[in-house]
């Protein structure tokens, strides 16, 4: 499954449509502005709220909670004593852990559980001009899971950068 995302600096208050391949409207980001902290809502064509994202409050390093129905799904982190200022770590509500690491300012990175490839966030491969690709490898993934861990680690590397 393919999506595409219209790149913008994901600035808090901004909104913008995630398609699928075939040019469909198929998520919503919905940049919440006017709250104490970076909050976002990921939602379906049709307006429901699929995931919440928000920064976590009281943090050491700054860190992106993933929500669905008011339930913890993830944490996403940059990774401790990485090498690579491009690696973060996402912990799941089931103590599992994906891995995502690349070029992240770059739009090229890949989401992995247990070295098995789940995601490929691209734009290399489109013609359109700021525009990236989450390739979804795997048929039992979930994509909005995935693509709200792409939103999470771009605004996180967005802001270290900012930051740095």
């Amino acid at each position: 499954m393919r999506f595409l995302v219209r790149d913008r600096i994901f600035g808090i208050g901004d909104d913008y449509w995630i398609e699928d391949d075939q040019g469909r409207k198929v998520y919503l980001v919905d940049g919440k502005a006017l709250r104490l902290r970076d909050t976002f809502e990921l939602k379906d064509a049709e307006g429901r709220v699929l995931i919440d994202i928000h920064k976590k409050m009281f943090a050491l390093r700054d860190t992106m909670v993933i929500e669905r129905d008011g339930e913890g799904l993830a944490t996403v982190k940059r990774k401790h004593l990485s090498l690579l200022r491009n690696h973060y770590r996402v912990r799941l509500a089931d103590s599992t852990e994906l891995d995502v690491s690349g070029k992240i300012l770059d739009r090229e990175f890949a989401i992995e559980y247990d070295g098995e490839l789940l995601a490929v966030i691209s734009r290399r491969l489109l013609t359109v001009r700021e525009t990236y690709g989450v390739d979804v490898v795997r048929d039992d993934a979930d994509p909005a899971l995935l693509i709200a861990v792409a939103v999470c680690v771009i605004h996180l590397a967005e802001k270290e950068r900012e930051e740095g």
